[in-house]
């Protein structure tokens, strides 16, 4: 209850940042943008130590507020799918193949610096899980002369993760004439995300997001 408390509170300050900036950015040179892109995500730990990069997406608004010289902040509001590939053995033989499915909102705080139309970004990263669940086959009795029998399975997981992640991300990109952008980061968990409660001795594992992005943007009112 306790951890939940503060897992609440620290989304909330995060909101607030976020409402702070834009309110900010309209007493500075500001623009509001859409944006869009392709994820590569895993999930890296002792318990995502067999788990394989997935392929998903994300796409959101964002708001860059001009600061200094070339200098701005962009806090932004996205939704990510984010996970991991994952193979596990059951009862010896049983062999499972799913993907692990993360719907989270995350709220990036991009401090930028732009020369040009080169520009490199860094900041936080605050996420909120708002739905997980484990999609895929599950392989029974594989033997010798034969693969054995395959059964389709979805089931949630929500039990098995935090419902907060705290983050970095990093990114560089190149902007393009008439408002477009091309750009990727790397975004990755700075504390452990599993809430594996059932298990023992897990919890030390420091399951972590590690999420590769590609994205293109358009901000209203650049010329």
């Amino acid at each position: 209850m306790f951890k939940n408390a503060i897992s609440q509170a620290g989304t909330k300050r995060a909101a607030l940042l976020l409402f702070g900036l834009l309110f900010l950015g309209l007493n500075a040179q500001a623009q509001l943008g859409i944006k869009a892109g392709v994820n590569k995500a895993v999930l890296r730990g002792k318990v995502g130590g067999g788990a394989d990069y997935q392929t998903s997406y994300h796409a959101g608004i964002f708001y860059e507020a001009k600061i200094l010289g070339p200098i701005s902040v962009q806090p932004e509001l996205l939704y990510s799918l984010q996970g991991a590939q994952a193979r596990s053995l059951i009862r010896d033989r049983n062999l499972e193949k799913f993907d692990t499915k993360l719907h989270y909102l995350t709220l990036p705080v991009m401090v930028k610096a732009t020369f040009g139309p080169v520009f490199v970004e860094a900041g936080p990263q605050f996420s909120y899980l708002v739905s997980s669940s484990d999609k895929g086959r599950l392989q029974i009795d594989p033997t010798s002369s034969g693969p054995g029998e395959y059964l389709n399975f979805k089931r949630r997981n929500s039990d098995d993760y935090k419902k907060s992640d705290r983050g970095v991300a990093l990114g560089a990109g190149v902007k393009l004439p008439l408002g477009f952008a091309i750009g990727g980061r790397f975004t990755t968990s700075l504390s452990d995300i599993g809430d594996y409660r059932s298990l023992s001795n897990v919890n030390s594992s420091k399951l972590k997001n590690r999420v590769f992005q590609a994205y293109a943007s358009f901000q209203l009112g650049s010329k």
